[in-house]
């Protein structure tokens, strides 16, 4: 799993990691859409890395670390999960998510690594549907969802408000990704 865009490198976790995990987990304008609060130990950002590589090897997929080329730096993450724990009625389907740094906001990231796991999936994994939420009130990430194609199914409520529910087939995201 290393997927390539114009300007992101898409790769494994490693242990090196944690430190720019740490920086983005800890940022309550980072977290203020994912209903736990902003960490404040980076150990909670290393079991995190080890969660996501123990979900490399038991389910082949996981979040990717995303670099950015220019600076070789981790500027977030991005990719396809399969979800093993059930939300809004769902289990064992793949999950589309994707956090970054604020500094990276607004440069088309999201959309540019969302694009290269949603082609990953529908092309290696031959996945025929793929899954995606975010809180109601994040317009940036309802915005991306939309604007790759997903379609808003249904909505659940979390603890901290009202999630939308999307999906995306494969047939829709080949047409869609024509217009792109």
């Amino acid at each position: 799993m290393h997927l390539e865009t114009e300007r992101l490198i898409l790769r494994k976790f490693e242990e090196t990691d944690v430190e720019r995990m740490f920086l983005m987990d800890s940022n309550p304008e980072v977290m203020k859409y994912i209903g736990v609060p902003p960490l404040s130990d980076i150990n909670e950002s290393k079991n995190i890395i080890k969660m996501i590589q123990q979900q490399y090897r038991d389910n082949g997929v996981g979040r990717l670390a995303v670099i950015e080329k220019e600076t070789n730096l981790l500027i977030g993450w991005s990719g396809l999960k399969l979800l093993t724990q059930e939300i809004n009625g769902y289990n064992n389907i793949y999950d589309l998510g994707y956090r970054f740094l604020p500094e990276s906001w607004g440069k088309g990231y999201a959309l540019e690594s969302a694009k290269a796991s949603l082609d990953f999936g529908f092309n290696d994994l031959k996945v025929e549907t793929i899954y995606a939420h975010a809180h109601c009130e994040n317009e940036g990430s309802n915005h991306i969802l939309r604007k790759l194609g997903f379609e808003k199914t249904g909505e659940f409520t979390e603890p901290d408000g009202i999630c939308f529910w999307y999906e995306l087939k494969h047939e829709k995201y080949l047409k869609h990704h024509q217009n792109f």
